[in-house]
């Protein structure tokens, strides 16, 4: 499927599973012409926009937010990937100041779409002059084929949870693992695509129920890591970042515009 992808830095097989190194921009039409159709399922973690500016002494003594900038992921991304060429069915995490443009564009493109939300259970106690960042988007869009599946218990639009605590190395966007599964539970495709893919949150999630996952992360070092991870979960051992204590990765030069750092 992907053995000859010109805008790939590097493709990793994991047993069903691809891993590809490189800018989603670029790798994605290829790779949707090898295939000579769409995903499954698409769920991704894009970069947000917004002001991250401010939080005071407590933004100082934490280093989650300077992460975000230091690698661009305040800076938003191209919503037409948010498109049926992509996949039937499309989950993508987003900022509230995003929500108007991005359901805007899934309205045009998909049948139907719901709004969902996590819930943090023990969100940042800062406000900046707005409200608490105590909840976050998500949109789920999809083509009638591809609607929502699950029992009713597991169709609910909010999910309760606490902010992932990441070990080595972790993504400062992180999302929890009980989240992810939730998705998963939730799609009723067997493939699964992550543009973004960070250090393979979605991978991961997708292995543990027997989907087939294809990440796409054009910074090495998050790359590495989802190697790592997805690994892991096909052999069954515990996740390698989840056990040690948390590091800040060092940023080796500013991220540009659409940078591919996602679900972590």
């Amino acid at each position: 499927m992907t053995g000859d992808l010109p805008n790939a830095v590097r493709i990793v097989r994991i047993g069903p599973h691809t891993l590809i190194l490189g800018d989603a921009y670029a790798v994605l039409p290829g790779l949707l012409a090898a295939r000579g159709r769409p995903f499954d399922e698409a769920v991704m973690d894009p970069p947000y926009d917004f002001d991250n500016s401010g939080g005071g002494a407590f933004r100082a003594a934490r280093h989650a937010a300077d992460a975000v900038v230091d690698l661009g992921l305040d800076r938003g991304f191209d919503h037409s990937i948010l498109t049926p060429a992509l996949a039937d069915g499309v989950v993508v995490f987003c900022h509230n100041d995003q929500l108007p443009e991005i359901l805007t564009q899934v309205k045009r493109q998909f049948a139907r779409f719901a709004l969902c939300l996590w819930r943090k259970t023990n969100p940042m106690p800062v406000a900046n002059k707005h409200y608490q960042p105590d909840g976050e988007f998500y949109v789920h869009a999809w083509l009638k084929p591809a609607h929502p599946v699950g029992e009713l218990s597991a169709k609910k639009r909010v999910w309760d949870g606490p902010v992932a605590r990441g070990g080595e190395g972790a993504h400062p966007t992180v999302k929890p693992d009980g989240l992810m599964a939730k998705i998963m539970a939730n799609l009723s495709g067997g493939e699964v695509i992550d543009p973004f893919m960070g250090t393979g949150s979605t991978g991961v999630a997708a292995v543990r129920v027997g989907k087939t996952f294809t990440g796409i992360e054009r910074h090495p070092h998050w790359f590495d890591l989802a190697v790592r991870r997805v690994t892991a979960a096909m052999d069954g051992a515990p996740d390698p970042i989840r056990e040690r204590p948390r590091i800040r990765p060092a940023v080796d030069a500013p991220a540009p515009l659409f940078a591919g750092e996602g679900a972590g």
